[in-house]
């Protein structure tokens, strides 16, 4: 099986976070930011990950660096869980309808960090959270994953459809790309 664990602990966040490559999808979230809870349990489900995770963060503040820290702690996980990668399929993509929302994510884990971020979210929040978070949140996974990542909207009216749409495709971009390869 291959897992990760990666405890960090900064003066603003303290993350544990335990990830399984080969899992069924079942997840534990709580980073005390609602909307990143719902949106990393799609994440497990879709990539069929199993995924822990849990934030003591200096939310009162505002949720910045809960949500970058997790993203950073979700790429070094896969990171440690991937070892040295062999035999896997390094690229995976996908084309993700989400209501009106139309989200393309593609994958390379081929060791080179670079996000092209494509999404127009049309408001500055979902309920309480931050949409501008979106972009801080993958910027951090991008790098500490080691990987390029590239995440394109075709359509889209409702934020909260097309941030959903852009997880649930990065992870199953993610889960193909993870794969292992038959010899």
């Amino acid at each position: 099986m291959r897992k990760s664990e990666i405890i960090r602990k900064t003066a603003e966040t303290d993350i544990s976070l335990s990830l399984c490559l080969d899992g069924t999808g079942k997840s534990n979230v709580n980073t005390g930011v609602g909307f990143l809870d719902h949106m990393l349990t799609l994440f497990a489900k879709h990539g069929r990950f199993d995924l822990d995770v849990v934030c003591k963060g200096d939310i009162e503040v505002d949720d910045h660096h809960s949500v970058e820290d997790i993203g950073i702690c979700l790429g070094m996980a896969f990171v440690e869980a991937l070892g040295d990668s062999r035999g896997i399929a390094r690229y995976g993509d996908i084309t993700l309808p989400m209501d009106e929302a139309l989200i393309l994510a593609a994958v390379d884990l081929g060791g080179r960090s670079h996000l092209e971020y494509g999404l127009e979210i049309p408001t500055e929040k979902v309920g309480t959270f931050d949409t501008e978070l979106v972009e801080e949140f993958f910027i951090a996974f991008v790098r500490n994953a080691k990987m390029n990542l590239h995440i394109l909207q075709f359509r889209g009216r409702n934020s909260h459809h097309i941030i959903e749409g852009t997880f649930k495709a990065v992870a199953r971009a993610m889960a193909k790309a993870v794969a292992v390869q038959e010899a």
